[in-house]
């Protein structure tokens, strides 16, 4: 069992454009207490090369996502060496309070990273990537590739053409 001292996956503030929304936090940023720590993980690149943000941050750097009106949550604060280790029960058991935290800080979209907490949440396996035809808890849902370096179906530029496409969205909103 992991001590996370103090560690919340929370990056939020009321009134964001995109909450990037993870499966749950990694160990190592609960280790690290920084979002999206592992080396491998590709978020922080992939916002900077797809226009989220004038610079690459670092995890450590990760409060300052909020000036870009971006923020990061996970459904399910436990944190795994894998995501994997998280199951179905458990994101339908999460569903409440996460629907909650998102009405509360009432973000514009709420982008999942990956397809598979929301679709366990709504339980339909037909969840396709980009905007979804509803809204999730007030916000428009959106469904992006997860950057993490052990999703190897995607390549770099795959990740930063899919951010690229909801940074593009976003004036017309």
């Amino acid at each position: 069992m992991f001590q996370m001292s103090g560690y919340d996956p929370d990056l939020l503030v009321t009134g964001l454009d995109v909450i990037f929304c993870g499966i749950n936090p990694a160990s190592t940023a609960a280790a690290d207490g920084h979002n999206f720590s592992n080396r491998s993980n590709r978020f922080w690149a992939v916002l900077h090369q797809a226009g989220f943000t004038e610079t690459r941050l670092r995890p450590e750097d990760e409060r300052r996502l909020l000036a870009y009106g971006c923020g990061i949550t996970a459904v399910v604060a436990r944190p795994t060496k894998k995501a994997s280790e998280i199951g179905v029960g458990e994101f339908r058991r999460a569903r409440a309070a996460f629907e909650s935290k998102v009405r509360r800080y009432e973000p514009r979209v709420v982008a999942f990273l990956g397809k598979r907490a929301l679709s366990a949440m709504l339980a339909t396996p037909d969840i396709s990537w980009g905007r979804q035809p509803f809204r999730f808890a007030g916000a428009i849902a959106w469904v992006l590739p997860n950057p993490s370096g052990l999703n190897k179906r995607f390549s770099l530029d795959a990740l930063v053409g899919a951010y690229a496409e909801l940074r593009e969205a976003l004036p017309g909103l």
